[in-house]
């Protein structure tokens, strides 16, 4: 389910571009989202998946099943674009036609962002803090912001 549905109740065609996604990934992994287990920092599929590929590791995904019988570029776009379904922006999100674009072509494609929905330990959402640049140079990194609503 899509970030935007699950937290918002709003739903789009970037929801079903979500949805595959995480379909791809867990044919390429042979494994379901919900019941991966590796042993990390993250108890989904999508959040091990990302941290493989930020770790250049993302061929370790495939299923042992398959043994080394694929084609490892293809596995990798397969990946990639996987990662690239389930942005947590809906706008950083490709739609269908793109995705199908991109994986019956060879085209270079853009590096996937954070995905949705990656946990820690915990099973708390894990967010990565917002650096704020201050007006003497510095920076300070908060993981709370505040807002005040004031009428006119």
């Amino acid at each position: 389910m899509s970030p935007e549905y699950a937290m918002e109740g709003q739903y789009s065609t970037k929801s079903d571009v979500f949805s595959f996604g995480v379909l791809l990934l867990e044919i390429v992994a042979g494994k379901r989202n919900t019941s991966h287990n590796h042993g990390r920092s993250s108890p989904n599929l999508i959040g091990y998946v990302w941290m493989l590929w930020r770790e250049g590791k993302a061929l370790d995904l495939v299923d042992s099943s398959l043994g080394q019988s694929y084609p490892c570029a293809t596995v990798l776009r397969c990946i990639q674009v996987g990662l690239l379904c389930v942005q947590e922006n809906v706008n950083n999100r490709p739609s269908m036609l793109e995705v199908i674009v991109m994986l019956g072509n060879e085209a270079p494609i853009r590096q996937p962002q954070k995905p949705a929905f990656l946990f820690n330990d915990n099973r708390e959402l894990v967010q990565e803090p917002a650096a704020i640049i201050m007006e003497d140079g510095s920076s300070s990194v908060n993981e709370v912001t505040t807002s005040t609503i004031f009428g006119r």
